[in-house]
């Protein structure tokens, strides 16, 4: 049995109506370092997930190199690198018309670039789950697996705690409810505690299908590109998948996360009624004139067919509320793909859920707010994540709106993968968060066209 495949022990379930410093809703990598950061700090901390480990997790299960600096920070990057993975050398960025772009992301810029790992999200996950559990019972805290969140209760417009059903039963004894000074939402894409922030609470939108996107992934053996533990990862704007991509991840040797994700409100414009994004891989792996080849001698391994969505962190239009939707109040904090902070071009969510979920720990006081969370934090936190990430996230909404344009892609890609100098450029731009913001000046597109 592989390490990650084994269950993890949490020690027993605390009594009914147990008052806790904190309580995360949610145990991926934005809930368990957020459960960790804070236990850190001293507060008890209640850690909850709805399900049981091993879970899966549908990603393109690449941590990128923002993400290093938080996974090292709380003890899992030994973890990481004790167990298979691939080591991230470079993106190679495919337009549709088949030209592509190699951008390099070398071994010393770990951590300022967008390198780093790749490997299976149930495997990155367990790691990250069993630290945060050995850091939470290590500073009095508890954490339950298998707890349904039912109810997150509200009082004087405060987030108070939650209420929910323990290990699947239907008697009265499994339902269970805790109250805490701060709860912290990391529910993924449907939390129910940002749902009752944004649409309970204040009467907002919580999803703009605009801003949402339809994920689905298989892992396949054998896919023609990939050998060895360090390897590309590809990302390819197949035509027929617009606004969206079609990726090809290499997560451990001979073995390759093959997905496709596309923005749900153009995917529902599809002619013939919503092709489903497994229609739309299965065409691009059979055939794609260019990437057809790369699955001749592939096989798809069993029980991996897995689809989810991702809520990006892009800024919408007349937004009701903080950048990019309301994700604080009295009593709470939400984060990661809670707080709707996936990257909206590359799909990257680990990384920006780790600054959040740090932040956090920055803005509660166990001891200050131990009467309750108040509004006013949680508006600092949410000005300073947008601080943070915002003009990051805007340039990737901007990248995600110009990879529409077929033409426009075609040409660049072309031009970059024939000029050095653009490619250099561009590999700056892309992996240099930092740099990016350099690619919207007209003067980038003037020697874009004018490098002979």
């Amino acid at each position: 049995m592989e390490d990650w495949q084994a269950p993890i022990e949490t020690g027993d379930v605390p009594p009914n109506d147990t008052h806790f410093d904190v309580i995360v809703v949610g145990g991926g990598p934005s809930g368990s370092a957020a459960a960790a950061y804070n236990a850190m700090n001293g507060c008890k901390v209640l850690l909850i997930e709805k399900e049981i480990w091993p879970r899966d997790k549908v990603c393109g299960d690449a941590v990128g190199g923002k993400s290093l600096s938080h996974v090292k920070e709380l003890g899992v990057l030994d973890m990481i690198e004790s167990t298979p993975h691939v080591r991230v050398t470079s993106i190679i960025f495919g337009s549709a018309n088949g030209n592509e772009v190699k951008v390099d992301l070398p071994k010393e810029a770990f951590e300022k670039k967008m390198s780093g790992y790749a490997l299976p999200r149930i495997q990155f996950d367990y790691m990250m789950f069993k630290k945060a559990t050995e850091i939470v019972l290590e500073n009095g805290g508890s954490v339950i697996q298998g707890f349904s969140v039912l109810d997150v209760k509200v009082e004087n417009e405060a987030i108070v705690g939650i209420a929910g059903k323990f290990g699947g039963k239907s008697s009265a004894e499994s339902y269970l409810s805790f109250s805490s000074a701060l709860t912290i939402g990391a529910g993924g894409y449907n939390c129910p505690v940002a749902k009752t922030v944004t649409e309970d609470v204040h009467n907002e939108p919580m999803r703009d299908d605009v801003h949402y996107c339809g994920a689905y992934r298989e892992y396949w053996e054998n896919v023609e590109g990939f050998d060895g533990e360090e390897c590309p990862i590809e990302i390819h704007f197949v035509g027929e998948v617009n606004p969206g991509y079609f990726w090809l991840f290499p997560v451990k040797e001979g073995v390759v996360n093959v997905g496709i994700g596309m923005v749900i409100a153009e995917q529902r414009k599809q002619e013939g009624m919503r092709r489903s994004l497994k229609q739309m891989q299965k065409w691009v792996i059979e055939e794609h004139p260019k990437l057809k080849n790369r699955f001749k001698d592939a096989k798809i391994i069993s029980g991996s067919q897995k689809g989810s969505q991702l809520p990006f962190g892009s800024p919408r239009k007349n937004a009701p509320s903080f950048q990019p939707r309301r994700s604080a109040m009295a009593g709470v904090m939400c984060v990661g793909d809670s707080a709707s902070l996936v990257d909206p071009f590359t799909g990257e969510g680990i990384g920006n859920g780790m600054v959040s979920a740090k932040l956090t720990s920055k803005y509660f006081d166990k001891e200050k707010h131990k009467h309750g969370f108040p509004n006013d934090i949680g508006e600092l936190y949410m000005k300073e994540l947008w601080e943070i990430l915002g003009k990051e996230l805007t340039n990737s909404y901007r990248l995600q709106r110009w990879a529409r344009n077929k033409r426009l892609m075609n040409w660049f890609f072309g031009r970059a993968s024939k000029k050095k100098e653009l490619s250099d450029m561009l590999t700056g731009m892309i992996a240099d968060k930092e740099a990016s913001t350099k690619l919207w000046s007209p003067w980038f597109l003037i020697k874009a066209l004018l490098l002979p």
